[in-house]
C-alpha cells in the first residue's frame, strides 16, 4: 500500500534535515513510537497503533537504506512483528526535503506492507490513521524546530467512522 504525505516546517532545509535525520531525537514526535535501543546503524523500537477497534504493538528495527545529505533525501527501511503474533509490518519510507524560501517542504512516501488484523480493516481506514499520525508528528516536529521540544500529546490515534484523518502505522523505530 502506498501512502504519500507532505507537510511544511518553518525552518530552512539544512536545519530541518539535521533534525529529521536524527531518529533518536524525533522518535518521541511519532505518536505511539518508542526507541528501545541502537546497534550501530540499526535502530530498535516499538510502535503502538490503533486503527478502529484494533490495537497492535509492533517491535522491530529501522535502518537508513540511503541518506543523501546533499540532496536532502533519506530512505528508511523498517520492519516489525506484532507482539501478540497477529501480523507483521514492513515499510520503505522515502523522505525528500526541498526549500521553499525560508521554509522546508517535506514529502514522505511510504510503501507499507502489513499482515494480520490491521490489514483486514482495509486501506481507507489505514490511510486515515496514517494521515492523522503524520499530522501529529508534523505538529510536534514544528514545536521541536521552534525550540519547544514538546512530545506528541497522544500515543495512539483512532480512525473515526467518517472523515477524521490519521499517518503510517509502520514500525519506524
Amino acid at each position: 500500500m502506498q501512502i504519500d504525505n507532505e507537510f511544511t516546517v518553518s525552518v530552512p532545509v539544512d536545519e530541518a534535515w539535521a533534525v529529521l535525520t536524527d531518529l533518536e531525537g524525533i522518535a518521541p514526535c511519532m505518536p505511539g513510537a518508542q526507541l528501545t535501543g541502537r546497534d550501530g546503524d540499526v535502530y530498535r523500537g516499538r510502535v503502538r497503533i490503533k486503527v478502529g477497534p484494533v490495537v497492535s504493538e509492533y517491535a522491530g528495527t529501522a535502518t537508513f537504506a540511503e541518506k543523501d545529505d546533499a540532496r536532502h533525501r533519506a530512505v528508511i527501511s523498517a520492519s516489525g512483528r506484532d507482539s501478540r503474533g497477529a501480523g507483521n509490518a514492513s515499510a520503505q519510507i522515502v523522505a525528500q526535503l526541498r526549500p521553499d524560501g525560508d521554509r522546508t517542504v517535506v514529502t514522505v512516501d511510504t510503501d507499507l506492507h502489513i499482515t494480520g488484523r490491521i490489514a483486514q480493516l482495509g486501506r481507507g481506514m489505514i490511510k486515515e490513521v496514517s494521515t492523522k499520525l503524520l499530522g501529529q508528528f508534523a505538529d510536534c516536529l514544528e514545536s521541536k524546530l521552534a525550540g519547544s521540544a514538546a512530545p506528541a500529546a497522544e500515543t495512539t490515534a483512532a480512525a473515526a467512522p467518517a472523515g477524521e484523518a490519521a499517518p503510517a502505522p509502520a514500525p519506524e523505530a
